[in-house]
């Protein structure tokens, strides 16, 4: 498998996506997953111990304690401050084609499809890179606020 389609498996199997573009550490991290999701994880006496020494383990390691089911939830990545809230319709008009871009939980719809970043979107509308925050005139909360105290 290519480094790809570990870190897609890594996904999968994991709920998150990898912070790490290693093959080996891949590879024997899933190999790991694969077989604690088939044979059961940890035992009840390991899990005892480390529950024992509580304060002392590294808090990456209590993270992962929480009870999991078979098949691990997705994990939500963070939400970009910029982007609106779900259902907010985004409108920009460009060489005097109004445009509308409706937010969505998993990215953007625009004309029927789905794409996960503005800056994709931009670019199907454009057919040139763009910043989709830039396009579509968004700013950094941060920004907008120190606008409004200079005002």
């Amino acid at each position: 498998m290519s480094v790809g389609q570990l870190a897609e498996k890594w996904r999968e199997l994991y709920g998150e996506p990898t912070r790490t573009r290693n093959k080996d550490y891949l590879k024997k991290r899933l190999a790991w997953r694969i077989q604690e999701l088939a044979e059961g994880g940890l035992s009840a006496s390991a899990l005892a111990r480390i529950t024992e020494l509580g304060d002392q383990m590294p808090e990456r390691w209590r993270m992962r304690l929480a009870p999991t089911d078979a098949t691990p939830a997705p994990a939500l990545e963070p939400r970009d401050p910029r982007i609106p809230p779900v259902g907010t319709v985004l409108r920009r008009v460009f060489e005097g084609v109004a445009h509308e871009v409706t937010v969505c939980s998993e990215g953007f719809e625009y004309a029927g499809q789905r794409f996960k970043t503005l800056s994709a979107v931009a670019k199907h509308i454009t057919g040139t890179p763009w910043n989709g925050f830039l396009f579509f005139g968004l700013k950094k909360r941060v920004e907008a606020a120190r606008e409004e105290s200079a005002a």
